[in-house]
C-alpha cells in the first residue's frame, strides 16, 4: 500500500483536508473530523476508518449553530466518503453505515461489507439480526 498516493486521493476529495505530524488525516479542521492514517496497514484498512469514523459526520455530528451549516458540513463529509470509496450513498444509506459500523462496531461485518463492493444488505441483514435478539 502505498500511503502517499492513498493520502493524495483522500485529500482531493476532502478539500482544504491535511496530515499532521502524528499520521492523522484530519478531513475536516473545525468538526475536528480525522482518523489516525499511519497506523492502516491495507487499503481496506483506510475504507474501513473512512466508513468508521467519517460517517458520524455525514450523518449527525452538529459542529455549527446552524441547521444550514451543519446540513452544508453533512453534505460536504458524504460528498468526500462517496467519492473517496467511489459510491452514492444518500443521508439514508449513511445513516445505516453510522448504527451500524460507526466508531469502530462490527468491524468484521464492516470489512465484509466492504469486499462486497458495499452491498447494503449486508446491512440490513445485521439489522435484522440485531431486531431478533
Amino acid at each position: 500500500m502505498d500511503k502517499f498516493e492513498i493520502a493524495k486521493r483522500l485529500m482531493k476529495c476532502f478539500p482544504q483536508s491535511f496530515i499532521n505530524y502524528m499520521g492523522e488525516f484530519v478531513a475536516h479542521r473545525y468538526a475536528n473530523e480525522y482518523f489516525i492514517l499511519d497506523n492502516c496497514e491495507t487499503e481496506t484498512d483506510v475504507k474501513f476508518k473512512v466508513l468508521a469514523w467519517f460517517s458520524r459526520g455525514a450523518h449527525k455530528t452538529e459542529p455549527y449553530q446552524t441547521k444550514k451549516k451543519n446540513d452544508k458540513f453533512h453534505e460536504f463529509m458524504l460528498k468526500g466518503i462517496n467519492k473517496y470509496l467511489g459510491t452514492s450513498f444518500t443521508q439514508s444509506d449513511i445513516e445505516l453505515i453510522y448504527t451500524y459500523f460507526g466508531n469502530g462496531c462490527n468491524k468484521d461485518i464492516c470489512y465484509k461489507f466492504i469486499n462486497s463492493g458495499y452491498n447494503m444488505s449486508i446491512i440490513m441483514q445485521l439489522a435484522e439480526d440485531v431486531i431478533s435478539r
